[in-house]
């Protein structure tokens, strides 16, 4: 079927219709001071516009890519506006508009759980701001005291008399007001729409397929292109011959990328493939091409000893305590490298010329899409901009930090100028160009008085550092903090246990796999080897997995909340059905507090069915608690899908998963009951996507360790022959 022809202003308003969110245009008139947007509706404020028809369109800087946060943080706006919430829509604003306008949208990334717990005041106040301003206008036309009329469901009333406008008959006036200096946010106590269930404003499109992904995008006289990079890290090309491919169908040229990437572009992706894995290619793969999964492991196992370390917690004298402890307990843990594999693989779309660089592209962060099309194109930023996707296909961490696909984008773009070209990655470079969760080894050690106490904890971590990688600048004296996440002596994750003589370290080792932010990161596979090796602790003592736990948690009530929650709930303590064994796992992450109780039983000796997981969390305060819900199940999958099958490994210096035939998720079939237990204590904003993936995976194993009475601490379970049925 043939694209139809229309220009890019129809695509661009016909889009924004429909709600893909793929530009504003805010255009300021000569002469006035009121900001519109393209349909020529007012804007009130950065973050709210209101059209005619009492449309209330929210701004939303943040990226949706499956969470809710588009849904959430218009909730926020909604509340303080005092919006008719089935008139609430959104759009999204362009990095390139936030530059040229001072980022007035503060930050655009989304990840680590941020989206709402970073922003949720500053996008309230934007919110309460417009109510004000629309108020007054109202009170203006009346000529009486805005402290007589009061907002409610995109209506003002006069209280007096009684009179009553909606927002969209006075959005005009209000657009030409000076704002307030101050405003009162309200009481949680007076909240209407944050905290309550509402539906999802993603949803429809998504149901109907009128959503635009970054994979379907389509303009007029576009391209498509596919890439090959070095598989070995660090290689390059060495020579290609493009004279066997140029006259295959569709293929239009063939360009070097970087100096380690061959793409072919063609009228269709499919062509461009096809001609893509006919074409000869040369690598020059360097000294990486040696590098293994045994090599690394070594590498990691000699970290575990070794004298230097970086030190984050030394309270005490852990190591000294362990020479008069009654009983030493140590155990290895190990954790491998894991790639996102969202189902949507990394793309861009790019159109270059000499005097602009537009780009159009799922992403996590829209800013940094922005300056790596700056870097890439070398235009100014005034001659640049970046159109987010509305909807991510998966990003997981991979399309945050990291945008080499949009610099690949904007290269081959201007190798073609004038034509707008999609690069789409395959499956298997998806696979094999990833940047991956964090390889790391643990070497736990314990030391238990006579009565069974806890005195002594040394968590010795040896793996890769992200931020050595991503963020050096972040690094504290060459420490990466963000390795220790979950084990925190403060912060957003916060170590959970009080123990006398604690020290917990890290022998930096990075390898030349690149390791990238993964949903919940680090905490992933620290709560697997803190909280598994308390039940070994609880074991080695003679004590219950629970009251052992309890007596460390007397100083980390909102910690002990949330595991006594889950222990309730599950009957802890008392019989479970015939076969069934139980574990637990807690942790704080991202600012909340999570814990987790799951019910397996084990039969065949390898054929596990997790039968239920009952998780509570506080995240302080809950803006949508259906959308709390399905984050705590959807974080689950991923969490046990890559406890039980996820691994990549390296051979040659290169990653030898190429598919999902080779890198397996759960299937329906395979997913446990989840009970979802919210309780919002208030006074603090902590994550919803993140943080309950990681007490999932612990609580099985806990669990599993009980029904078979074997500790697994090498992972996935499925190289130990163990399967989800």
């Amino acid at each position: 079927m043939k694209t139809p022809k229309i220009d890019r202003r129809s695509f661009v308003i016909g889009t924004a219709a429909v709600g893909a969110g793929l530009t504003l245009g805010l255009k300021i008139p000569f002469g006035t001071s009121v900001v519109r947007a393209q349909d020529g509706s007012p804007e009130i404020n950065v973050w709210v516009v209101i059209r005619p028809d009492d449309t209330v369109v929210v701004r939303v800087a943040r990226s949706e890519m499956g969470q809710g946060t588009l849904t959430g943080l218009a909730q926020m706006v909604a509340e303080e506006l005092e919006a008719d919430w089935t008139k609430v829509t959104t759009e999204y604003p362009t990095p390139g508009q936030s530059v040229a306008r001072k980022r007035p949208w503060g930050n655009f990334s989304t990840g680590g759980s941020r989206g709402i717990r970073e922003s949720n005041e500053y996008v309230r106040k934007g919110g309460a701001t417009a109510r004000l301003m629309l108020v007054q206008a109202a009170a203006n036309a009346w000529g009486v005291p805005a402290t007589e009329c009061t907002a409610a469901n995109s209506v003002i009333t006069h209280k007096p008399t009684g009179r009553t406008t909606t927002y969209g008959k006075v959005a005009e006036a209000a657009a030409k007001l000076t704002p307030p200096a101050e405003v009162t946010l309200k009481d949680p106590k007076e909240w209407k729409i944050i905290g309550k269930p509402v539906k999802r404003l993603d949803t429809m499109t998504k149901v109907t397929g009128a959503q635009v992904y970054g994979f379907d995008l389509k303009l007029p006289g576009m391209l498509n292109a596919a890439i090959k990079e070095c598989p070995v890290f660090g290689g390059k090309v060495k020579s290609f011959d493009a004279d066997k491919v140029k006259g295959m169908p569709g293929v239009k040229h063939v360009v070097q990328v970087g100096d380690s990437a061959v793409a072919v572009v063609a009228e269709t992706w499919w062509e461009a493939k096809k001609a893509l894995d006919a074409m000869p290619i040369t690598w020059d793969e360097g000294p990486n091409a040696k590098v293994s999964s045994a090599t690394i492991a070594d590498t990691l196992k000699e970290g575990l000893d070794a004298e230097q370390a970086f030190v984050r917690t030394n309270v005490g004298d852990a190591k000294g305590t362990f020479a008069g402890a009654a009983k030493k307990v140590e155990a290895v843990y190990a954790y491998p490298f894991q790639n996102h594999a969202p189902m949507e693989p990394m793309n861009a779309t790019a159109k270059f010329t000499a005097d602009k660089c537009e780009v159009w592209v799922p992403t996590q962060n829209g800013e940094a899409a922005f300056a790596a099309t700056l870097a890439a194109s070398g235009l100014p930023a005034d001659k640049c901009e970046v159109y987010k996707i509305m909807v991510i296909g998966g990003g997981f961490g991979r399309r945050g930090a990291f945008h080499d696909y949009v610099t690949q984008a904007v290269r081959i773009a201007k190798q073609v100028p004038g034509t707008p070209v999609k690069l789409l990655w395959s499956r298997e470079e998806d696979m094999v160009q990833g940047r991956y969760h964090p390889v790391m080894q643990a070497k736990m050690s314990g030391g238990l008085d006579a009565s069974g106490n806890l005195v002594g904890l040394h968590m010795r971590l040896s793996g890769q550092s992200i931020l050595s990688a991503v963020f050096p600048q972040n690094l504290q004296d060459g420490r990466d903090n963000a390795t220790f996440q979950g084990v925190d002596p403060s912060g957003d994750f916060t170590l959970g246990y009080t123990v006398p003589n604690l020290l917990i370290d890290h022998a930096m080792r990075n390898t030349h796999v690149p390791p990238g932010f993964w949903r919940g990161v680090n905490i992933n596979q620290n709560a697997i080897f803190l909280e598994c090796f308390m039940d070994e602790l609880a074991l080695a003592a003679g004590q219950d997995a629970l009251e052992f736990r309890r007596k460390l948690m007397s100083k980390h009530p909102k910690h002990l909340a949330v595991l006594n929650a889950v222990a309730d709930r599950a009957g802890w303590g008392k019989p479970a059905p015939q076969g069934v064994h139980r574990g637990l796992a807690h942790m704080m992450a991202f600012g909340s507090y999570v814990a987790a109780c799951a019910e397996v039983s084990v039969t065949g000796g390898d054929k596990v069915k997790v039968r239920r997981i009952i998780c509570a969390t506080d995240p302080g305060y809950a803006v949508n608690p259906a959308q709390i819900e399905r984050q705590i199940a959807g974080s689950f999958v991923y969490g046990l899908s890559a406890v039980f099958m996820e691994e990549c490994t390296v051979k040659n210096g290169a990653i030898e998963q190429t598919n999902f035939n080779t890198y397996d998720s759960m299937k329906i079939a395979q997913m446990p009951k989840v009970e979802s237990i919210i309780m919002p204590s208030g006074g603090f904003w902590g994550g919803v996507g993140e943080p309950t993936i990681c007490v999932a995976a612990p609580a099985v194993l806990n669990a599993m360790a009980r029904a078979t009475g074997k500790r697994i601490r090498t992972f996935p379970l499925k190289n130990h022959g163990y399967q989800m049925v």
